[in-house]
Formats: C-alpha cells, structure tokens, sequence
C-alpha cells in the first residue's frame, strides 16, 4: 500500500463560525458548549502541526482511529485527564489544567457559590 501524506483541509473557522451566528438559536447554544468547541479545536490544532494523521495518533496512544475521532468531535461523553494526556503526547503537547477564577471571589460570594450548590 502506497504511503499517504496527511493534507489537511482548509478551514476558515471564524468566517464560519461569523456566518453561523446568525442563524437563530445558534448563539446561545454554541455558547453553552464554548469550553468544549475551544478543546476540540485546540485538538485539531495540534495533530494538524504534528502533521499526524488520525491513525497515527491512534496508533500511538493504543486506541482506534474512531476513538481518537469521537474524543476529536463533540459528543456526549467527555474525555478523561487520563485520554487528554494520551492524546496531547501522541501529538507532542502536554495537557495543563487550571482553575481560573471568573472574577475576585470575595468569601461572601465563595459562601453563595456552596449555597447555590446545595
């Protein structure tokens, strides 16, 4: 079987993105699902300057090319640290996860927060 080199395709994602704001309902629901729109793209980001094929990263890591697909797509399940490790290592990246807080959490609104929890 002949070698295949990995082209990938040409995406322009925020024109995209800017043409599909304006349909409606969209806003709204990109937005509930941006944390994991930004993951995914920083995946694809990375195995395209890997310059690696799907295979490939699923090779490395041990898994299937329909595993690294669905962990490269938004479905309904969420990776675990332990996946995202794999995969950042299969594309030469390492995974960094921070808690940033949204503002300066004073310690009235930190006892709101628990109270909203419960």
């Amino acid at each position: 079987m002949a070698e295949q080199s990995y082209r990938p395709v040409a995406h322009d994602h925020d024109e995209f993105l800017a043409r599909a704001m304006k349909r409606k309902g969209f806003a709204e629901a990109y937005a509930e699902r941006a944390d994991e729109y930004k993951l995914v793209r920083e995946l694809l980001a990375a195995r395209a300057q890997a310059g690696l094929t799907q295979e490939q990263v699923a090779a490395c890591m041990g898994t299937t090319k329909s595993a690294v697909s669905r962990l490269e797509g938004l479905g309904k399940h969420s990776p675990s640290v332990e996946t995202l490790k794999k995969y950042a290592r299969a594309v030469g990246c390492e995974v960094e996860v921070r808690l940033v807080p949204s503002s300066r959490p004073t310690r009235a609104s930190t006892r709101q927060s628990l109270r909203d929890c419960g």
